[in-house]
C-alpha cells in the first residue's frame, strides 16, 4: 500500500469497527471561532475603555492673549451753562420810557439796555440842588456870626488888657466867649448841612444815571422781561429784567458724578458728551473743577463736576441736557487678558462638585462672584477683591493651554473695564491661549 492509501485504509476499518478518530484542538473550527469572539470583544472593551476615558478628560475653553489699548471711563448727566451768566434788574422803580435790546442781541459793555422815565427823578435834582444852595446860605450867615463874635470878644479883651482887669465885668467876658463858642458850633452845623444837601444832590444825579440801565459785560441777551410802559418796582430783591451770557463760544458743563466714581475723576481729565439735538455729534470736553461739596437727592450722593466746553460754531445753547463720559484711566498698547481667565482655576481630581463652583459652570460662573479657594491656587488678592479699577497692581494667576494641558501663569494685574483686565509678565505673551472655563468630558 501506498501512503495515500493508507488514511484511507483507515477511514474504512474506523466506519466498519464503527469507531472515531479525534481531530488535534488546532484543527477544531469552534475554537478558532470562540477565540475570534474573545478578540473581537476585548478589542470592543478596549475601545469603550478609551472612548470613555477620551470623554472623562476636561474640556478647556481659551482665549488669546492680544496687545491693546484699555479705557477706564465715567458716565455723568449735567446741563450746559454759560461761562458767566449775569441777572439785570432795576435799583429804582419807574416806568419803563424805552428798550433798545431784545432777545439774542450782541452787548457790550456800558451798552445802553432799557431807559426809566426820569421825570420825577429830574425833579429831585432841582430839589437837592435848591436844598444845597439853602445850606450854603445858611453857612454863609454863620460863618458872618462866627467872625462877629471873635470880633466882639477880641475887644472885650483889649478893654480888659487896658484898664487892668476893672471893665469889664467877668460875667461880660463870659458871655462874649459863649457867644464866640456858639457861633462856631453854628458854623459847624451849617458846614454839615451844606454836606449833607451836596450828598443828597450826588443821590438824586445817580439815579437819574441808574435810570439808564446798562450792561456790565460783553455777551448775548438771552431773556427779556420787559416792555416799554412797564412799571418797575424796586424791593429788597430786584426784579430780574434781562439775562445776559458772557460769551457763547466758552460754555460749561456742569454734571453730576456719583460717589463711587467720584474718586476717579480729576482735573484737566479729557471728556466727551453729547446732547439730543445733534444725538449722532460728540464733543470734546475738559475736566476743570470737581466740587468738595456733596447734593443729596434720594439718598443718592453726588458731586458736581465742571467741564470746559468749546462752542465755537454755537450750535451749542445754555440749558441744554448732556450725556458725558469722562475717561479716567488710559493704558496703551497693554498686555491683556479677559476677566473669566482671572477667576478659572481647573477642577481638582476628586473634589468635583467644589471645583466646578470655582472655576466659574460657565456665564453664570463669570458673573457671579466667588470666595477664597482652598488652597490658594495662585489667588493673591487683597481683601478678596477683583482686578483693581485704580490701577493698584495685585498678583494673580492664570493658566495657559500648553499640549492640552492647564499651565498655571502669574501675572501682576492692572485696571479692568469689566471685561478686561490689564496684565504684566514676564512668561505670559501675545498669542498664547488663556483658559477661561472648564468642561466636563461627558458635557457635549
Amino acid at each position: 500500500m501506498n501512503k495515500q492509501q493508507e488514511p484511507q485504509a483507515a477511514t474504512s476499518k474506523q466506519a466498519l469497527l464503527g469507531t472515531t478518530v479525534s481531530r488535534p484542538w488546532w484543527r477544531r473550527s469552534s475554537v478558532w471561532v470562540g477565540v475570534a469572539v474573545l478578540v473581537a470583544a476585548g478589542a470592543g472593551i478596549a475601545y469603550w475603555q478609551s472612548v470613555k476615558a477620551a470623554r472623562a478628560l476636561p474640556q478647556y475653553v481659551s482665549q488669546e492673549v492680544k496687545r491693546g489699548n484699555l479705557r477706564l471711563t465715567v458716565a455723568a448727566n449735567g446741563t450746559l451753562v454759560p461761562t458767566r451768566q449775569v441777572n439785570i434788574g432795576s435799583e429804582l422803580s419807574g416806568t419803563v420810557r424805552n428798550v433798545r435790546v431784545d432777545v439774542n442781541d450782541q452787548v457790550n459793555k456800558g451798552q445802553v439796555l432799557v431807559e426809566l422815565d426820569t421825570a420825577k427823578l429830574s425833579a429831585q435834582v432841582e430839589r437837592s440842588s435848591a436844598s444845597l444852595a439853602s445850606a450854603q446860605a445858611r453857612l454863609a450867615q454863620a460863618q458872618a456870626t462866627t467872625k462877629e463874635a471873635r470880633a466882639n470878644l477880641g475887644r472885650l479883651e483889649e478893654v480888659a488888657r487896658l484898664s487892668g482887669g476893672k471893665v469889664p465885668s467877668a460875667s461880660e467876658l463870659d458871655t462874649g466867649r459863649a457867644t464866640l463858642e456858639r457861633a462856631i458850633a453854628d458854623e459847624k452845623a451849617a458846614a454839615a448841612s451844606v454836606q449833607d444837601a451836596r450828598a443828597a444832590l450826588s443821590t438824586d444825579q445817580t439815579n437819574v444815571s441808574k435810570a439808564s440801565i446798562v450792561s456790565p459785560i460783553d455777551g448775548v441777551v438771552l431773556t427779556r422781561a420787559v416792555d416799554p410802559g412797564n412799571a418797575v418796582a424796586a424791593s429788597l430783591q430786584a426784579v430780574t429784567l434781562f439775562t445776559l451770557a458772557e460769551d457763547l463760544r466758552r460754555l460749561k458743563l456742569e454734571v453730576s458724578v456719583d460717589e463711587a466714581d467720584v474718586g476717579t475723576v480729576q482735573p484737566e481729565q479729557k471728556a466727551t458728551f453729547t446732547v439730543s439735538a445733534y444725538p449722532t455729534r460728540t464733543y470734546p470736553a475738559r475736566v476743570t473743577r470737581v466740587a468738595y461739596g456733596s447734593t443729596k437727592t434720594d439718598n443718592v450722593v453726588t458731586y458736581v463736576a465742571t467741564l470746559e466746553v468749546a462752542n465755537e460754531d454755537l450750535s451749542l445753547r445754555p440749558g441744554m441736557t448732556a450725556a458725558a463720559t469722562i475717561t479716567s484711566t488710559e493704558r496703551q498698547d497693554v498686555l491683556l487678558v479677559p476677566n473669566a481667565a482671572l477667576r478659572f482655576t481647573p477642577t481638582v481630581p476628586g473634589a468635583a462638585a467644589p471645583a466646578a463652583r470655582d472655576s466659574g459652570g460657565g456665564i453664570m460662573g463669570q458673573l457671579m462672584p466667588r470666595g477664597p479657594r482652598p488652597g490658594g491656587g495662585g489667588q493673591r488678592r487683597q481683601g478678596g477683591a477683583g482686578p483693581k479699577a485704580d490701577g493698584a497692581e495685585v498678583q494673580r494667576e492664570v493658566w495657559v493651554l500648553e499640549n492640552g494641558k492647564a499651565v498655571a501663569v502669574k501675572v501682576m494685574t492692572g485696571i479692568s473695564d469689566g471685561r478686561m483686565t490689564e496684565v504684566r509678565s514676564d512668561t505670559l505673551q501675545p498669542g498664547m491661549a488663556v483658559i477661561t472655563d472648564q468642561r466636563s468630558g461627558s458635557a457635549k
